[in-house]
Formats: C-alpha cells, sequence, structure tokens
C-alpha cells in the first residue's frame, strides 16, 4: 500500500517536535509493509534557510521513505495540489488538522475534485486537547465551522493516538468527525543504553531538565512558578527552540524574580541524537505541558532512566503507582512542588534504584507490539 504523507516538517528537522518523530517512528517501523511518500518543506521549524546537501523540489531517499523537500514556491498556489496529483497513492495522510497549507488547502482542492479521489487519513495531533484548543479558541472555532459547512470533513478517518485523543475529536466535531481510529503513536527503535547510574550526591542540587519548544502550549511559565516554591536547591536547565518570543520574554522576567537557591540556563536547542544522552544527565524531567496527544518527549526520558515530573495532560498517565515519576493536575501546583522536594531528598541509594526502574518501565513498553499492529490496521481500514 502506497501512502502519501504531508506534513509540515520532517527529517533531518529536529525543532518540530512531536509530528515529525511519530511520522519518523512510523516510517521507521511500518517500511517493510508500506511504501511512504513524504511531501514536507525544504528546512526546519523557525530555520530561514533550507537544508544542506539535500535536493530541493526533488525526491530525495530517506530511510524507508521518498521524501519531497519542497520550497516555498513549490507549495504556493496549485503547485502543492499537482504535487499530490501527480504522486502515486493509495492514502493520504494529514498531520494537522489547522495548517493552512499541509492540510486546508489539501482538503479544499479534494473538495472541488481536484486530486485523486482517494481515502484520507488525518491526524490532528492533539490540537483539540483543552490546553491546545483554548489558544486562539475563536479563529479555531470559526475554521471548525466553515469547514463543516464546505464538507472538508466528508468522508475522513480520524486518527487518534490515544482514547483520550479520540474523546477530544469527539467533542470538539460532534459528528463531524464519524471514523475514528485509536492507534497510538509507534516508539522508536533504541540504539543507546539508559543510564542506570546514579549522580546524586549529597549536598548536590536537584538537577532538573525542560525539553520542548518554548511556546504557551508547552508551559515554561508553570515550571519557572513551581521552582519559585521549592525549599531545595535546584538546578534547572531549559533545552528548546524559542517558538514564542513573547512567551520567552515573560519566562526570563520570571527566571529573574527567583531566589538563589534555583540556578537556570537556557541551553538552546538539542539535535535529537543528542536527546537521550541530554536527559541522562539530569535527575527528573519537568514538562507541565497544556496538552499532547502522545509526548514523545516523555518516552525519550524513561527511555534514558530519568523520573518524569508531567501534567495529566498527555496519555501518560498513572505514573507514581508504576513508580516513574507524577502525572499531576495543573491546577494542584502545591502536589508539583511535593514531588520535586521528595525527589531532591532520595539518597544516592534511592535514586539509583529509581533510575533502575524508570528504564525497566521503557523497556517494557518497547516489547509490546500491539501499537505496531494498531498502525497497520489504522490504514488498512481506511484504504477498506
Amino acid at each position: 500500500m502506497r501512502i502519501l504523507c504531508l506534513l509540515a516538517v520532517y527529517l533531518p528537522g529536529y525543532k518540530a517536535g512531536g509530528p515529525l518523530r511519530t511520522v519518523a517512528n512510523m516510517v521507521d517501523r511500518l517500511g517493510s509493509n508500506f511504501e511512504f511518500s513524504i511531501v514536507t518543506s525544504d528546512r526546519d521549524s523557525l530555520d530561514r534557510e533550507p537544508y544542506a546537501d539535500i535536493a530541493i523540489n526533488a525526491w530525495n531517499r530517506h530511510g524507508n521513505a521518498n521524501v519531497f523537500y519542497a520550497s516555498r514556491s513549490a507549495l504556493a498556489g496549485k503547485a502543492l495540489t499537482r504535487l499530490i496529483a501527480a504522486t502515486p497513492h493509495d492514502v493520504l495522510y494529514l498531520n494537522s488538522f489547522f495548517d493552512p497549507r499541509f492540510t486546508v488547502a489539501p482538503l479544499v482542492a479534494r473538495r472541488l475534485r481536484l486530486l485523486p479521489d482517494r481515502p484520507v487519513v488525518i491526524a490532528p495531533r492533539g490540537e483539540f486537547s483543552s490546553g491546545a484548543f483554548d489558544m486562539g479558541r475563536w479563529k479555531k472555532r470559526l475554521y471548525r465551522s466553515a469547514a463543516a459547512k464546505l464538507g472538508l470533513y466528508d468522508g475522513l478517518t480520524w486518527h487518534a493516538s490515544s482514547d483520550y485523543e479520540a474523546h477530544d475529536i469527539k467533542t470538539a466535531l460532534g459528528s463531524a468527525a464519524r471514523r475514528i481510529v485509536v492507534a497510538p503513536d509507534l516508539l522508536p527503535r533504541l540504539s543507546s543504553v539508559p543510564r542506570t547510574d546514579s549522580r546524586r550526591r549529597d549536598g548536590r542540587p536537584l538537577h532538573v531538565c525542560f525539553v520542548s519548544r518554548i511556546s504557551p502550549k508547552k508551559n515554561l511559565d508553570f515550571a519557572l512558578r513551581i521552582l519559585s516554591r521549592v525549599s531545595m536547591p535546584i538546578v534547572f536547565d531549559i533545552f528548546g527552540p524559542i517558538d514564542d518570543a513573547k512567551h520567552w520574554a515573560h519566562c526570563q522576567d520570571l527566571v529573574r524574580d527567583l531566589d538563589g537557591d534555583v540556578t537556570v540556563k537556557y541551553m538552546g536547542s538539542v539535535p535529537h541524537e543528542r536527546v537521550h544522552d541530554v536527559f541522562g544527565e539530569y535527575d527528573l524531567f519537568l514538562f507541565p505541558t497544556r496538552g499532547e496527544n502522545f509526548g514523545h518527549v516523555v518516552f525519550e526520558s524513561l527511555a534514558a532512566g530519568t523520573p518524569v515530573l508531567i501534567a495529566d495532560t498527555t496519555p501518560w498517565r498513572n505514573l507514581e503507582k508504576a513508580g516513574v515519576g507524577w502525572d499531576l493536575p495543573l491546577g494542584a501546583e502545591s502536589k508539583f512542588v511535593e514531588a520535586i522536594e521528595a525527589a531532591a531528598r532520595l539518597t544516592r541509594e534511592e535514586y539509583a534504584s529509581w533510575r533502575a526502574r524508570v528504564a525497566e518501565f521503557a523497556q517494557t513498553l518497547l516489547r509490546d507490539d500491539s501499537a505496531v499492529e494498531a498502525n497497520r490496521a489504522l490504514f488498512s481500514r481506511a484504504a477498506g
């Protein structure tokens, strides 16, 4: 089966986060079952220059997929429509609901019958979670209403990565989302060994990291407010591209108000091949995101043996019961403070045992092939 996938950023990019990792893992894990063609932009998120050493406006072989890195002119007007129509495919796979270029334009072209009559699978990638949908809510509601009236939803298969996201899609779209298939995001193959040794020492501050895009959705300002209430010494390092300058300026104001017990550094973006090693250097991953349809970065922390403290806005739930961290409601700020202080009080031996438990939990997830089968079934069902 030939799958034509559209998304804004693909490998070798790394700054766009979840959707990129989801598709890359899918191509890696299902490449022997399906023939993937990917149309994407010619540069990474927020970059001004295209990738070096890649043929632009041409097909390139990247892993198990053929990838067309399109310039802005190649995506303008009817150019993308012509490219989709000229690319043989059995299923068209879209990776956003609101992306004007890679989703809205193709759906309009499909409605106007400018594209071949092929099944379409659309993955909203967490855009209908309450935390994400509330940002720019009135514009999103306006587009949602217009899209429904124009019939852009008709006949689509909706890909939800969890039962939580399926509920979000149904809540946002109602009867317009008639066919929802749940298929969990696929985990990567791991080539690195998790770090289970402990760097905890008596008197050493707890080393905490934040690894994500810096934007209101990822909720870095919440993390800083939490740390301002912690009564123990903390080193807090921030990794990720600055996606929202206004939000970053607000966060910098919060940093300046912190007392001397919390040391904060901005470490810049980290290439994906270094993420595993980065997580291995820290005692705790703090990620109070407003909403994720999956949260690849959570698994990357667990796979490195690093416990996590996240919001209960992702499919990663019951983490405290599993002994690998916490998933807490954003309305319970005091519980975040208590969790950080509990981690900081652990002895070196206790913390080493914790890391080993986290690493084993991640390995158990990797041994479960049910998500692979669910993704195969997603496309088979869509194609009838």
